[in-house]
């Protein structure tokens, strides 16, 4: 059996370029390989070199894309999982989309490194040696889309990158680790269910805004950002204060563009937790929810992943109700 592993960029194959004046994506899969002692005693290894994109460049052509790639590996007998290498500035958000996407019920790894590969405390080997291990783990199977990265296995719904710059950058959202892993193996402490779509689609509902509510802001940003020339946009995430409140001016603009056939999604901005239907003053969540804004327990980014892929897909509401809680 074999680990497919995808190089796309990021961090872990950066080093620095006097000329740019910083780190850039340069090292291929092998060169990545070659500094990753010990992998050959973990499994066979199959890379493939996609490309050497920053994760901040990619979109969701580039996610689906990755995502058909990840499934044709998949389709192979002898490939046991996958490994997708990037960066992490949007690692959070590829992951929950491979996890809509991708058909297979074979263990999909992301991971990276928040170390280039110039620095003493260069991460990468650790973590790609964690994330083929995990991905050849049998234990691991029907889990669905998992980040690995120091040491931690999250699902990817929960799966945050809650510091900049932190080795242990990536934390678990609103719940438990899925396992941590180590050259000992792959420890499971909470099992999870993936949910992907029932559809894979061409391509993602564009454009769809998430728009962060703060302090004195009203309607103007949200009827700004909803409209794509003279057509309202497909989708759009407002990530609200606490439970889902806002001014009561960001509701009348979301329902303006709820009667033209937006879909409004509402979310929190808050670190941790959910939103509700809990305070029903003007612009409160629960008229969020009289108005029809779906509500959901992603974070932001995660949402807009989530309704971009499945409005793309043609989802039915209940298939979209249901993305959203992930």
């Amino acid at each position: 059996m074999s680990v497919a592993v995808v190089f796309t960029g990021g961090t872990i194959a950066s080093r620095p370029d006097a000329t740019a004046g910083g780190a850039v994506p340069a090292l291929r899969g092998a060169e990545i390989i070659a500094r990753s002692p010990g992998l050959a005693m973990i499994a066979d290894l199959e890379p493939i070199d996609w490309g050497l994109m920053p994760a901040s460049q990619m979109g969701f052509a580039v996610l689906i894309e990755i995502g058909q790639l990840i499934d044709e590996l998949l389709a192979r007998d002898e490939v046991s999982g996958a490994v997708v290498v990037q960066g992490t500035d949007t690692l959070e958000e590829s992951c929950f989309a491979w996890d809509l996407l991708v058909r297979s019920d074979k263990p999909v790894i992301v991971t990276g490194a928040m170390r280039n590969s110039a620095q003493p405390d260069y991460d990468g080997p650790r973590n790609l040696a964690d994330a083929v291990r995990s991905a050849a783990d049998p234990a691991l199977v029907g889990m669905g889309t998992l980040v690995v990265m120091a040491g931690r296995v999250i699902g990817a719904e929960r799966a945050v990158k809650a510091h900049a710059s932190s080795l242990d950058a990536f934390q678990p959202r609103n719940g438990a680790l899925v396992g941590e892993v180590s050259e000992a193996g792959v420890v499971v402490i909470e099992p999870r269910r993936r949910l992907h779509l029932s559809k894979v689609p061409e391509a993602a509902a564009e454009p769809v805004p998430l728009l962060t509510v703060v302090t004195g802001m009203d309607g103007s940003l949200v009827r700004a950002a909803g409209r794509a020339g003279e057509q309202p946009v497909p989708g759009l995430v407002v990530a609200a204060t606490g439970m889902g409140n806002t001014h009561p001016d960001v509701l009348a603009a979301a329902e303006e563009l709820m009667r033209e056939g937006t879909v409004v999604a509402l979310t929190t901005r808050a670190p941790a937790g959910t939103v509700a239907a809990e305070y029903a003053f003007a612009g409160g969540g629960a008229q969020w929810a009289r108005a029809g804004a779906l509500l959901s327990a992603l974070d932001g980014p995660k949402c807009r992943i989530g309704l971009g892929l499945a409005l793309g897909a043609g989802a039915a509401p209940a298939e979209l109700r249901a993305v959203l809680r992930a």
